[in-house]
């Protein structure tokens, strides 16, 4: 469901759902709706059906049809949730969650409250159960591309923060606070209540001052950025403080429940703003793209609840949630809805959480918090016409592989996108570098090969042995006679494997799900069930899952149904490396056995010894010895 269709069924929501809701500047609000009234008058009979808009294809099947308004609604909410059910049967949970939540949606915008008819009433009972599945909160999707980036994305401090238990807090900081909120500018309405004082007392802890350090220090990087945009969308600014307690600011957290980037979008809600996810990118990471998104559903949420605090707990736990809690207490009032255990645990600390986030922010100082913010990286922009490698990137413009992460968060990959016209961030001057190396290297070679620059003394076979390729594919790469010398200095063509995947072995934590870890550490969610021989959608807590990270994926894990991995010591860790074998030009890797020879291992993989010695250049001067790693090109 793209933003245009949310925001056309939304506008009407607010006022007829949440009569009575408003927001003060300073106090806690404490609104009790009016009893139900009925729903607002429309025609008994209709020409176009209320839930859709005039240009839409269902709208058009139904333009002519003269029938009561309600049954129209009644209908097209059926249908929605209908296809929601079809699509999650079929494990399509990120599009069965976008069925549910246009079924919601068609309900709140359609004038008639959910419990003036039984039909619809029990539709939105329905409708709530489903979307409440672990499934659905855990959705992500399974169809992503097959290269897997090396570093895990970081935890959401969310996570970590919002399922405490704190004790009451410091009086004392009461008093400070609210002589902050007459003093200190704010376009969010603060409040000083126990819940708020609870955690504005955490947050002076050691623990929880750490927390906020990190995170006001690398909200530098980001809150021109972040207030500008929020500025041109017409929502807060104070709201700022909504990504300081999702994530820290980091543009690689991942929640458990597999919600990424600094504003946390789950893949739907993500996709409803317009947010691409492909093999290449997800732009949930990107911080500008991300910003302008969460501004949009932040102000649509507006639209729907007519008050901030409702709508950062929608943030928190979906529009439905907060729709259904109103519905069932009659409070339109958070802190009425919190007191009575209506919401989500994490969602009754996540408004209390922003609040006392932004009074420690506003005045840092006054709660014993040091801030020294990190400034924005400068940065220089290329347009890229083919896929390049970040580590052939790295080498040509003299820039560090890392670096060029955190500039460029939305890339899923260790490699930009297959799209003309990418733009790809590097630092200030390294761009005219990049742009003299990068026209020594072939174009279709921009994934695989790497740069070297030759150190003194440094000769051809060390370097050979470094990337553990053979010296005349190195000559070949750069069309040197053979025996060759390399002057200090000489940037080679070097023609290497694909990097190795590192075996992590991961205990479940509470709260884990499938896609929340996969998205940690960059894989699918397919992937995990398989390598784990798991058959449904979550992992028992304590278990200890196999998650390959990086380099190759794992679906070509086995050549001709013989496993092919190699084995390096360390803190229990395997460096696992794997290669489709069934076609000419394609590597793996062997890890020799005990007793096997080159001959045996020739035979192995259809290939001959000469071969085996010439793509180890290792193998010249002694046999293959158990434990040896041997690239077997085919």
């Amino acid at each position: 469901m793209k933003r245009g269709t949310t925001i056309w069924l939304i506008l009407a929501a607010g006022t007829l759902l949440l009569a009575g809701c408003e927001e003060t500047a300073k106090k806690e609000v404490h609104v009790r709706p009016p009893a139900a009234t009925p729903a607002p008058a429309a025609p008994e009979y209709v020409r176009q059906p209320l839930p859709f808009p005039a240009n839409s294809k269902r709208a058009a099947s139904l333009a002519f049809v003269r029938r009561p308004a309600i049954d129209i609604v009644v209908d097209a909410v059926q249908a929605s949730y209908d296809a929601g059910q079809a699509e999650y049967k079929a494990g399509n949970f990120s599009k069965a969650q976008a069925d549910f939540d246009h079924a919601v949606n068609m309900i709140l915008a359609s004038g008639f409250p959910p419990d003036s008819d039984p039909r619809l009433s029990k539709l939105f009972e329905q409708i709530g159960d489903a979307a409440q599945s672990d499934e659905l909160v855990a959705a992500k999707s399974s169809e992503e591309g097959q290269e897997e980036s090396e570093a895990p994305a970081q935890p959401a401090p969310i996570d970590e923060i919002a399922d405490l238990t704190l004790p009451a807090g410091d009086p004392r900081l009461a008093l400070k606070a609210e002589k902050e909120m007459i003093s200190v500018h704010h376009d969010l309405p603060l409040a000083v209540n126990p819940p708020v004082l609870q955690y504005l007392s955490f947050f002076t802890t050691t623990r929880g001052r750490a927390i906020v350090e990190r995170g006001l220090g690398r909200a530098g990087r980001y809150s021109d950025m972040i207030r500008r945009v929020l500025k041109e969308e017409g929502v807060p600014q104070d709201l700022i403080y909504l990504a300081q307690a999702e994530s820290a600011f980091q543009p690689e957290a991942v929640s458990r429940a597999g919600a990424r980037g600094i504003w946390q979008f789950m893949p739907y809600r993500g996709e409803e703003y317009d947010l691409e996810r492909t093999y290449w990118v997800d732009e949930r990471s990107d911080p500008e793209k991300a910003t302008r998104a969460a501004a949009r559903h932040l102000r649509d949420l507006y639209s729907m609840f007519g008050d901030w605090y409702l709508v950062m707990a929608a943030y928190n736990s979906g529009p439905l949630n907060v729709a259904r809690a109103i519905q069932r207490t009659g409070y339109a009032d958070f802190w009425e809805l919190q007191k009575r255990k209506a919401l989500p645990k994490q969602t009754q600390n996540y408004v209390p959480i922003i609040l006392a986030l932004a009074f420690v922010a506003k005045d840092p100082g006054l709660y014993g918090v040091h801030v020294e913010p990190e400034k924005p990286a400068p940065v220089e922009t290329i347009r890229l016409d083919h896929p390049v490698s970040l580590r052939l990137v790295a080498d040509a413009a003299g820039a560090d592989v890392d670096d060029l992460r955190t500039l460029n968060p939305e890339l899923v990959r260790n490699v930009t996108p297959n799209d003309q016209g990418f733009q790809l961030k590097l630092p200030v001057g390294a761009a005219k570098l990049f742009e003299e190396n990068i026209q020594q290297v072939p174009p279709d070679k921009w994934t695989s090969w790497r740069l070297h620059a030759t150190a003194p003394g440094e000769t051809l076979p060390a370097i050979a042995r470094q990337y553990r390729v053979s010296v005349p594919a190195l000559e070949a790469a750069n069309h040197f006679q053979a025996h060759a010398s390399v002057p200090a200095g000489f940037l080679l063509n070097v023609p290497t494997a694909p990097p190795a995947a590192r075996l992590v072995r991961y205990r479940v934590q509470r709260g884990d799900t499938l896609a929340g870890i996969a998205g940690r550490f960059d894989v699918t969610v397919t992937d995990l069930k398989r390598w784990n021989h798991l058959s449904g959608d979550r992992a028992p807590r304590g278990a200890r899952l196999r998650i390959y990270a990086g380099g190759e994926t794992a679906k070509n894990s086995t050549v001709k149904g013989k496993s092919a991995k190699v084995v390096s010591q360390g803190q229990g860790v395997e460096n696992v490396s794997t290669r489709n074998s069934g076609g000419t030009g394609q590597a793996l890797e062997h890890r020799v056995k005990p007793g096997e020879t080159l001959y045996s291992i020739a035979r192995r993989y259809q290939t001959t010894v000469s071969s085996l010695r010439q793509s180890n250049p290792f193998l010249s001067d002694r046999l293959p010895q158990a434990g040896d790693v041997l690239i077997v090109q085919r």
